[in-house]
């Protein structure tokens, strides 16, 4: 796949010490390059746009996004974070949230490919039930990717082009993406 924006390039990423945790690290690497992705797309000014009255705030889902992975991965995970009180930039615009995202997630990706299966493997709280930690950072893939796609409705709901995250978008296409849009494509082996 083809993506212009590339926060934390391929050769960056830690091996693993477990070669079977490497797609972990992968793809953290590659959520947070996405997530930058799509925060690149808004300005300062549109850190106050919500589509309604009840919906979360661009800056409202910026600022989320880095406080709670601070939060699963120092409270639920257990790797060394900063003190929640510093993860915030001053002042928070889509540029330095995006610049933060990837001073906390290098250091991440470092903790985590030096862990042994045991630790993967190992239950820890998380909220008010016991998970193993490879299951709560799953959760946390999902949750990030939950909250970029969010993201990539206000984009299109602003008249904006839509990046390419997991493949084309109909804003971002390039040569050899054969995205499944037809039975012959999804009967393909």
């Amino acid at each position: 796949m083809n993506y212009t924006f590339d926060g934390i390039p391929d050769h960056a990423i830690p091996q693993a010490r477990v070669r079977l945790m490497q797609h972990a690290l992968d793809t953290y690497a590659s959520e947070a390059n996405k997530v930058g992705y799509v925060w690149s797309r808004f300005g300062d000014d549109d850190l106050a746009y919500r589509p309604q009255a009840g919906a979360s705030t661009v800056g409202d889902i910026l600022r989320h996004q880095l406080l709670s992975e601070r939060r699963f991965f120092g409270e639920f995970l257990g790797l060394p974070e900063i003190p929640a009180a510093s993860v915030l930039p001053s002042p928070l615009t889509p540029k330095t949230a995006i610049a933060r995202l990837f001073e906390l997630a290098v250091p991440r990706l470092e903790y985590l490919a030096s862990r042994r299966h045991p630790w993967w493997l190992a239950d820890v709280d998380f909220f008010d039930v016991r998970r193993s930690r490879i299951w709560v950072f799953w959760r946390r893939v999902l949750h990030t990717a939950h909250h970029r796609t969010q993201l990539t409705v206000y984009l299109r709901m602003l008249g904006r082009p839509v990046p390419a995250t997991y493949g084309p978008t109909g804003d971002e296409k390039w040569v050899g993406a054969d995205p499944t849009t037809s039975v012959e494509a999804a009967a393909r082996r």
